[in-house]
């Protein structure tokens, strides 16, 4: 079992006055520190006791005592869910720490959990998307993470690796020996198949990533288009100035929308025309560079006038505003912000377009950038050991794939990677 020798606390429910506190306790003094306080009850038995420290009542709090392994950290723990006040927490903050346990850093008790074997790196970083959830798709994408379905098909390819590696080494240490020649065929079968599985996941457009980051989506036009009405339409809010004054917008707006169930970040942008003003050059420039970094941009032109803006390539959405004051045509939805003809409508459009990036079929997505890069450098170890004139050398590739697979999981290879894992989680978890 981990342990550095610290009994760490922390509150593990929100800032600020409330009902109730909940303050954790883990480390090899929990319970020794928990008899000085109060009676320890018995374990996983929530009991009403009074905390005392130097003779005086601090609270009468609920007490719950966590013997380890069978605990969130692996180790021994105690929840004592205190009265909200302030006073109260620091009453018992300082006893705690005359009895010899220190606050906790960010990210200590998942990281104890992880270090003591009560979960994978995958399922330790669900933890951190599941309390950053806004979204009701994410919270489900961070609930399977944090259930094992990534882990579980990971540690399914690493299974398999070491199973390659074994009969690899049989080959390189009987070399002499008359082995059938299907069995470094069935080898590189097995190799060609890893390669496919790893690859498809791979080939997911990113569904996982966007889903947890969040999408960008971009509305461009030219001036006096109604973008920034539109905007205001769809966030249920003032968030633009709205003004018969071509060029009002000068820089990038951006109001956070849930759209599906997927977070969505939706950018009011500058009026696309030529100007000599300077700031509006700028605004029209900062228009354009967010426009091409977006995954959807919303091309807005007024009903009946003229032609939409030119995105290239870029996925979009055509969109004729005002519609309420005449003009028809089918190269667009048509809206109207003021009266809210066919808003219902655009906005079941954009959940759709949401949805439609980030839900995936099958295995479960990645969900980060570190996940994607160690699995893209296992297919290439991988292939590299299918083509290689050694045995020697196909061994030494097995290996290097599979530890990649388990940076990962954080298998092998991790110590370089746990603070910015960890850093990111709040004070309590």
């Amino acid at each position: 079992m981990y342990a550095d020798g610290d009994t760490i606390f922390a509150v593990a429910s929100g800032a600020g006055r409330a009902a109730v506190t909940l303050l954790r306790l883990s480390g090899p003094q929990a319970g020794a520190m928990l008899d000085q306080l109060c009676r320890r009850p018995a374990p996983r038995l929530a009991a009403l006791r009074a905390l005392r420290a130097g003779g005086e009542v601090l609270d009468r709090a609920l007490v719950l005592w966590l013997p380890g392994p069978g605990s969130y950290t692996g180790e021994d723990c105690a929840e004592l869910h205190l009265h909200g006040g302030r006073a109260v927490l620091s009453a018992v903050s300082e006893a705690l720490v005359r009895l010899g346990a220190r606050p906790a850093e960010a990210g200590e008790f998942t990281r104890r959990a992880f270090l003591n074997g009560r979960m994978d790196l995958v399922e330790a970083e669900a933890v951190a998307d599941l309390i950053d959830a806004e979204t009701t798709a994410q919270r489900r994408q961070a609930l399977r993470q944090m259930e094992g379905e990534l882990g579980d098909v990971l540690h399914g390819w690493a299974g398999r690796l070491i199973r390659l590696l074994a009969q690899q080494e049989a080959l390189i240490d009987f070399p002499d020996e008359d082995l059938p020649p299907e069995v470094e065929a069935a080898l590189l079968a097995e190799i060609a198949a890893l390669i496919g599985e790893i690859s498809a996941l791979l080939q997911d457009e990113r569904r996982g990533e966007r889903l947890r980051e969040g999408l960008v989506f971009a509305v461009v036009g030219p001036p006096n288009a109604g973008k920034s009405t539109l905007v205001n339409a769809l966030a249920t809010r003032e968030v633009a100035i709205v003004s018969a004054t071509p060029g009002t917008t000068r820089d990038v707006l951006e109001v956070r929308l849930d759209l599906g169930g997927v977070p969505v970040t939706l950018l009011d942008t500058a009026g696309l025309r030529d100007t000599s003003d300077e700031i509006e050059a700028e605004g029209v420039r900062r228009a354009l560079a967010r426009m091409a970094e977006a995954d959807l941009v919303l091309v807005v032109a007024e009903s009946g006038e003229g032609a939409f803006a030119e995105v290239g390539d870029l996925a979009k959405l055509q969109i004729r505003t005002k519609s309420d004051q005449g003009g028809t045509s089918l190269d667009a939805l048509h809206v109207s912000a003021r009266t809210g003809v066919g808003m219902d409508q655009l906005r079941d459009r954009l959940a759709q377009a949401a949805q439609d990036m980030t839900q995936a079929a099958g295995p479960p997505p990645l969900t980060r950038a570190r996940h994607r890069a160690a699995l893209a450098e296992a297919v290439a170890r991988l292939q590299t050991a299918g083509d290689a004139a050694l045995a020697e050398l196909r061994g030494e590739d097995l290996r290097l794939a599979l530890r990649a697979i388990g940076r990962v999981t954080g298998a092998v290879g991790v110590e370089d990677i746990l603070d910015s894992v960890f850093h990111q989680f709040c004070i309590g978890k």
